[in-house]
């Protein structure tokens, strides 16, 4: 595990300090699908991301979902840390989007490392900056973007953070994802195909626009 630590967060963290994450983390590998996290858990450890790709979602009182942000390698999440921090059950959803690698640090550290660590206390204030600036993109593309503009945006991010421009998706999942039907995402997927944007394949999407 310290080799994926030095390469993935040596520029990040002294050697000291991770040589401390090396002995009280756990190492995880997890398949495409997997829900590492789900709303109303109650958090023991909190995850940097070695490598793959997370997905964060929020649900509503009626069990639908509304794709928060992706977490890519180097990240963590601060949803997670806010629970951590207040001890309160998760009020978040992290799945897999694609086979990941974790290593999964105790919450009692993370106060002890604050104090202790200076790279530490700013990898966690720049995390909190970083996922605080993705929410509110999320809530300006819900409040001023018309419906297929938020879908190619998905699309294009999709893609990017999957370092693919080939997407392995439904339109059932593309709907969780933005809070909407199958049929609307149905009817606008076809809607960027014809202009040129996307090309609809059988179990595929490729997006082209990027």
């Amino acid at each position: 595990m310290i080799k994926e630590l030095k390469q993935h967060y040596g520029f990040l963290f002294e050697e000291e300090l991770l040589q401390e994450i090396n002995q009280v983390g756990t190492f995880r590998e997890v398949p495409e699908g997997f829900m590492l996290m789900d709303i109303g858990d109650y958090i023991k450890s909190m995850p940097l991301l070695v490598n793959g790709v997370i997905k964060i979602l929020r649900e509503d009182e009626n069990g639908d979902e509304l794709l928060l942000y992706f977490l890519e390698r180097g990240d963590t999440c601060a949803m997670t840390l806010n629970c951590c921090v207040g001890q309160k059950k998760s009020e978040i959803r992290a799945i897999a989007e694609s086979p990941a690698k974790l290593i999964m640090v105790p919450v009692e550290k993370m106060e002890d490392w604050m104090q202790k660590y200076h790279s530490w206390r700013n990898f966690i204030l720049q995390s909190y900056n970083s996922r605080l600036s993705e929410m509110l993109e999320t809530i300006d593309t819900i409040a001023f973007m018309k419906m297929d503009e938020r879908l190619l945006k998905h699309l294009r991010d999709k893609a990017m953070v999957n370092s693919d421009d080939i997407l392995s998706t439904t339109h059932q999942e593309i709907a969780q994802n933005l809070h909407t039907s199958r049929v609307v995402i149905s009817r606008l997927l076809k809607k960027l195909e014809n202009e040129g944007k996307i090309k609809l394949n059988r179990n595929s999407i490729h997006v082209i626009d990027l």
